[in-house]
């Protein structure tokens, strides 16, 4: 990106925006209107006092005292709760405790793999292992026979094709997913 010239002409326009931004910021802080300021005026007007609940503001606030997020005051104290402080906590958006609910889900235990069918555990093993043993190779034995590259893709897709077959053909009707 190209930065104009700090000696070229066009710096005079520079200087006339800051002139009137300069001149824009004065007139803002000259400015004594807020929202409580106009409501006791108009209160005034009428006769009445200002709503009960608002404070007359007798000092005019300026554009560097504008802060609605309010975070050039100060945090609040933090409460003095007995309870809060025998606990050993402090108050806050979760000071209270949570129920504790026994009925919990467990899930119930995974069956063992030492039961399963052992065609299928060779199957799920060339599916996982397969392309772990073509990372490998092309990691460390970068001069490997074109067989044996062809061996283990060949076994991956068997393998592949077998865990595939075994799944259930049709839904069983009775069954819609959901387990208690």
């Amino acid at each position: 990106m190209n930065r104009p010239d700090p000696n070229s002409a066009d710096q005079s326009a520079n200087n006339e925006d800051d002139a009137i931004w300069m001149d824009l910021v004065a007139r803002l802080e000259a400015t004594e209107s807020s929202p409580l300021h106009d409501a006791d005026e108009t209160a005034g007007l009428q006769g009445e006092t200002a709503p009960q609940g608002v404070a007359r503001d007798e000092s005019p606030k300026g554009f560097r005292d504008f802060d609605p997020l309010g975070l050039a005051t100060p945090a609040p104290a933090p409460s003095t709760d007995p309870d809060a402080a025998k606990a050993g906590r402090s108050s806050g958006p979760r000071d209270y405790d949570v129920d504790d609910d026994g009925d919990a889900f467990v899930p119930e235990e995974p069956p063992s793999l030492a039961g399963t069918e052992p065609l299928t555990m060779l199957a799920w093993l060339g599916a996982v292992g397969g392309p772990v043993a073509l990372l490998f190779t092309a990691m460390f034995w970068r001069s490997a026979p074109l067989l044996a590259i062809l061996g283990i893709v060949g076994a991956f897709v068997a393998s592949v094709v077998y865990l595939i077959m075994r799944l259930p053909h049709e839904k069983n009707e009775d069954d819609d997913g959901a387990r208690i």
